[in-house]
């Protein structure tokens, strides 16, 4: 926990400390992180240590120390006859791991409730996420599509950290229960994402039912190998040795970021790999998820599925390829998630900030969408756009489908055409939101939010919905919550809630 880009304080009881002074710029949380999956659900409980940053005029404070309290065991996702989720198995199963981690829910700060893979199709997802309505306003409950799941793991596994404490390469491979999710690392950030339906949990089978669950990719796995699967009949040995090797070629071609071929194209569940990393050299790769278990010896039993033909045939694949980088253990296999999150909250001045419409507040758990702009002395509109359209692809967000804030920091001079310029950019990114008339939430490590909103909703946009705040720092994995404005005062509150990983 010293990798930290910021000093802080320890607190050495012997010494003689203020301690109203401690508790003012210091802050103990307890969280809770909940991962719903494709094939696994289980929870954690976690202590948070925050600290105000320089001194005490700071607002901001940033984690320093964070401590697993409790895990529970690793559940088989439930789901009834008709592929839906079992909401009562699963409020049974988090009911007690409170009860068993002797943790009162009134007594959990913050918390954040992770659906992935499989789990987020399922037609009863959103009950999933009402299980926890009643802790709305201090939980983040997020739908992580392909792109998002592959960041999580990555960060989640200690890929990431990995990555950016030797300064090198990493390619995180995470197979789960219905995809495997790859992550792209140099230096500690990630390049790129891709994903394929290719996972443990697509075949279930029963001694004495035979396959109980059959998914849509191993059917269009079987079809190329003339192979006829149905429910209830038995998988012979042979068969399944023939599904698990192509599975493994398909995993080992992603590694190998090689152009898809024909049965890819069909399982692919996001774009390929980007042409301009094929050739990356990497360092490492690691792996994470379910099946990394059976990969790195912690897990022996058998569970019905393909979770350990397919870590066997990977093992034996990987040791015959002399020509790829070592494989390392990240640190977390089927763990691989979030750990709960930090929230705080900022003062936002009512002088640098514009909100068209004051009654449309408060907002609650607007993801923050992390862009990195090109601000040139010369700022080009199209660069901005494309840098946008890239951050909600990144997080899996579709323009106009939900309110989301554009987090960025500004540079140079806030000149009226370079604020034009940035202006345009977003706006054009946008266009489904303004139609919708959905607020463009920009928050700005920078000065120049009330300029910039007024030139959206004056010029560029008119009559768009804007809410523009500046002075709060914020990235990736990133909630908000935007409290109503103080009267007399004209500030904002503003929550932050951080996704944490181990």
């Amino acid at each position: 926990m010293h990798d930290l880009e910021f000093d802080h304080l320890h607190y050495i009881p012997d010494d003689e400390v203020n301690e109203v002074a401690w508790a003012t710029d210091n802050v103990e949380l307890r969280t809770v992180g909940i991962d719903i999956g494709s094939s696994t659900s289980h929870l954690m409980f976690s202590l948070v240590h925050l600290q105000r940053l320089g001194t005490a005029l700071s607002s901001r404070f940033v984690v320093i120390k964070r401590q697993i309290m409790w895990q529970s065991p690793i559940k088989l996702t439930p789901y009834l006859a008709d592929y839906t989720i079992d909401t009562d198995d699963l409020a049974e199963f988090f009911g007690g791991c409170y009860h068993l981690a002797q943790v009162d829910p009134d007594d959990v700060d913050s918390g954040a409730v992770i659906l992935t893979g499989e789990a987020i199709k399922r037609h009863n997802a959103r009950a999933i996420a009402e299980l926890f309505s009643e802790v709305s306003g201090k939980f983040v409950c997020a739908s992580a599509g392909h792109h998002m799941e592959c960041q999580m793991a990555a960060h989640g596994s200690g890929a990431v950290a990995m990555s950016r404490g030797n300064g090198n390469t990493v390619l995180n491979v995470d197979i789960g229960g219905g995809t495997t999710k790859f992550a792209l690392t140099e230096n500690g950030e990630i390049l790129a994402t891709a994903a394929i339906a290719v996972g443990g949990r697509l075949i279930v089978e029963d001694k004495a039912k035979g396959m109980t669950r059959i998914e849509e990719p191993v059917l269009e796995i079987a079809r190329g190998l003339d192979l006829e699967l149905a429910l209830g009949a038995p998988l012979a040995p042979q068969d399944r040795a023939r599904i698990v090797e192509r599975m493994v070629r398909q995993v080992m071609r992603m590694i190998d970021r090689r152009p898809p071929d024909a049965l890819s194209l069909r399982l692919l569940v996001t774009d390929p790999w980007p042409a301009e990393f094929a050739n990356r050299t990497l360092d490492a790769i690691t792996f994470s998820g379910g099946v990394a278990e059976f990969l790195y010896k912690r897990e022996q039993r058998n569970f019905g599925d393909l979770g350990s033909d397919l870590s066997e045939g990977l093992r034996h694949m990987l040791a015959r390829r002399r020509d790829l980088p070592p494989v390392w253990d990240p640190g977390q296999g089927i763990r691989a998630t979030v750990i709960g999150a930090a929230q705080f909250s900022v003062q936002v001045s009512g002088n640098t900030i514009l909100i068209s419409r004051p009654d449309d507040l408060p907002i609650q758990n607007l993801p923050v969408v992390a862009c990195a702009l090109d601000l040139a002395a010369l700022v080009d509109p199209a660069s901005v756009t494309d840098a946008v359209r890239k951050g909600l692809a990144r997080s899996d967000i579709a323009d106009g489908a939900a309110p989301l804030a554009l987090a960025f920091s500004w540079q140079g001079d806030p000149s009226h055409p370079r604020l034009h310029a940035v202006a345009t950019g977003i706006a054009t990114a946008l266009p489904n939101t303004i139609a919708a008339g959905i607020p463009i939430v920009l928050l700005i490590d920078g000065d120049v939010g009330k300029s910039l909103g007024r030139i959206i909703r004056n010029e560029v946009a008119p009559g768009a919905h804007v809410i523009a705040l500046d002075g709060v720092q914020l990235k990736q994995f990133d909630y908000v919550d935007i409290g109503e404005m103080i009267e007399l005062t004209n500030a904002v509150p503003v929550i932050i809630k951080s996704l944490l990983f181990k």
